[in-house]
């Protein structure tokens, strides 16, 4: 059986991930495509307990390398769990957020560098890589704005603050976002940059034009 796709959607909280990921998925599905979802941090009930401590605002200040680890932590659970399993059945898996996500908020945000999140990578994720990433950048500060507000409709639905992140100055934001564009300029093969303040439809067009060439790409090789 042929290996599946691995893709991948990344941004900034607030940049429309968690939407565009299930319209993709609905897309793929109309056309006859086999995909699993999942999310990082979370995914499996390992995950999902890991994200509590990484997103609840009660877990306060987590040194920088004990939040990168148990974001990998996360991560080994999902690709063993998750990601593999659905690779090796031949389906499409989608992810949102991978180890970009690391080397942005810890390397770039907590100012860890990119050298020690790709190392941990090579050790823990045995390398595996994103067919495809999505990179959502539409502009910083109504992205920003539009995460907090979420956070605290949600957090009134649900009584849970997943806004540990959110409670970060701008500077911090600001360096996730330079990092993400350095990503992108250092692996434009797999990376698909979209950005600025698009409509939901227009993001979607993007994407699926994107998924749908290298869906060609990998049927049908040369």
């Amino acid at each position: 059986m042929p290996r599946g796709m691995f893709i991948t959607l990344e941004g900034l909280d607030g940049s429309g991930k968690t939407t565009q990921i299930k319209r993709l998925a609905a897309w793929l599905e109309r056309r006859g495509v086999e995909v699993v979802q999942t999310r990082q941090p979370g995914g499996t009930p390992a995950g999902d307990r890991i994200r509590e401590v990484l997103l609840d605002a009660r877990s306060g200040a987590l040194a920088p390398m004990a939040e990168m680890a148990l974001m990998f932590a996360d991560r080994a659970q999902a690709i063993a769990e998750v990601i593999e399993p659905a690779l090796a059945a031949g389906k499409i898996a989608l992810c949102d957020r991978f180890t970009d996500s690391t080397e942005a908020y810890q390397g770039g945000g907590r100012e860890l560098g990119s050298e020690v999140v790709l190392a941990l990578h090579r050790l823990i994720c045995g390398g595996l890589r994103p067919d495809l990433t999505l990179l959502l950048l539409p502009g910083f500060d109504a992205s920003l704005a539009r995460a907090r507000r979420r956070n605290t409709r949600d957090e009134a639905q649900s009584g849970r603050n997943e806004g540990r992140f959110e409670q970060e100055q701008d500077a911090f934001y600001r360096r996730v976002w330079q990092k993400y564009r350095e990503i992108a300029a250092r692996e434009p093969e797999r990376v698909v940059l979209i950005e600025g303040d698009l409509t939901v439809d227009e993001v979607h067009e993007q994407i699926v034009e994107a998924v749908a060439e290298r869906i060609v790409l990998a049927t049908h090789p040369g």
